[in-house]
């Protein structure tokens, strides 16, 4: 369980001891469970059938850490540090010096034990080291692996910042952002919709610091031509792209500094971008979504799309984790159950053994309250689940 403290940060604000410290059980082991589409062997079973109920990946085990979704490719950090990816190879974005398809997990050609957190975009890879250093693969359209080129890798480069105080990192489309140690944001690549924040819309292929400054940023997300952050003082921040409400401050009007949504408030605790949406939960647990609604991806059990924060049609104040995809979304419960909606169609990437779009949260078919985290792709959905029922 999180310690039930708070304290006092360097600028004064008022903090929650979870928001700095992970929780107890963050390094326990888990099993990788995976659906949905596996036209590219995103899922990672050997195969390129598409399931509509959980399977495990074909390295099974029960030793890993944390999971991200691309657009056709999976990434995944095992508790020995250990960083695997698999699924569309094409652009080097599973990082192995090659361009070949995977249906099983490899490791990246950096190897390595010493990595602590990875983000899988559209068609690149961005990732960080226990030692504080940033490395990204893939395609580099417009800069977003941060080198201060335009060339693709299929191997891991560092950001041409360099540096070893790099703290979380989030690959989005075609851009990508990541906080340091010192609580500054730097976001780099297209920025056509404004999504880097600087109030421009020149693409930068070096990170740079978004107009808002400062050094209280917690944890950034970013997706489809659109960034959202949260800072230390529980603000939630938004840029980029407007189309279908995204940014939720109740306009059409793209943004290239951030903003906050007509919600406000100080009380967020996690974000996650998807195709123009965003979904955040507070820290009393509720969850609220906003931004185009296709397939009834918000939630509320409609398909209307939304330019102001809405909660999800099952409520609650229990809610602890949430992802967004290209049209899909997954959450998991304070109580373990993992929950999820939107586009089902012909692939399955609801995981609940049906092919309907849900326009409300429904459980998988696996049930369960031993949910760890979930992450959601473009078509395919990822989730760890503890062995035991420990929370």
């Amino acid at each position: 369980m999180s310690t039930p403290f708070k304290f006092k940060d360097s600028a004064g604000n008022t903090v929650d001891f979870e928001d700095y410290y992970v929780r107890s059980d963050y390094f326990r082991s888990g099993n990788l469970w995976v659906w949905g589409r596996n036209a590219y062997g995103q899922l990672g079973d050997n195969t390129i059938i598409d399931r509509s109920s959980p399977v495990q990946t074909i390295a099974w085990g029960s030793n890993w850490k944390e999971v991200s979704v691309g657009s056709n490719h999976t990434t995944c950090i095992k508790t020995d540090g250990t960083l695997w990816c698999w699924g569309q190879g094409t652009l080097g974005r599973l990082g192995d010096n090659t361009v070949t398809k995977r249906s099983s997990p490899v490791q990246t050609i950096a190897y390595g034990t010493n990595w602590k957190q990875v983000s899988a975009g559209y068609t690149h890879t961005a990732a960080i080291k226990t030692d504080g250093t940033l490395w990204c693969w893939g395609e580099n359209y417009q800069g977003k692996l941060g080198d201060n080129t335009i060339a693709s890798k299929s191997s891991p480069v560092q950001t041409v910042t360099f540096g070893n105080n790099w703290k979380q990192t989030s690959a989005g489309r075609n851009h990508t952002a990541a906080i340091k140690t010192d609580g500054t944001l730097w976001t780099w690549g297209s920025n056509s919709y404004g999504q880097l924040g600087d109030n421009t819309i020149s693409s930068k292929s070096s990170p740079i610091q978004t107009i808002a400054g400062g050094t209280n940023w917690l944890q950034v997300s970013c997706s489809d031509r659109i960034s959202s952050a949260i800072k230390t003082d529980g603000t939630l921040w938004v840029w980029g792209t407007n189309s279908f409400g995204s940014i939720g401050d109740n306009t059409a009007a793209n943004k290239s500094s951030p903003v906050q949504t007509v919600a406000g408030g100080t009380n967020w605790k996690q974000v996650s971008c998807g195709s123009f949406c965003i979904v955040a939960v507070k820290k009393d647990g509720t969850l609220w979504s906003w931004g185009w609604n296709g397939s009834g991806k918000l939630g509320d059990n409609t398909i209307l799309d939304k330019s102001s924060p809405v909660q999800t049609v099952a409520f609650g104040t229990n809610w602890k984790q949430v992802a967004f995809g290209d049209n899909i979304t997954a959450a998991v419960k304070t109580d373990g159950t993992l929950w999820t909606w939107g586009q089902n169609n012909n692939l399955g990437q609801l995981g609940d053994n049906t092919r309907i779009d849900r326009s409300s949260p429904v459980q998988t078919i696996m049930y369960g309250t031993n949910w760890k985290s979930v992450a959601c792709g473009r078509d395919d959905t990822a989730a760890i689940q503890y062995q035991d029922d420990y929370q």
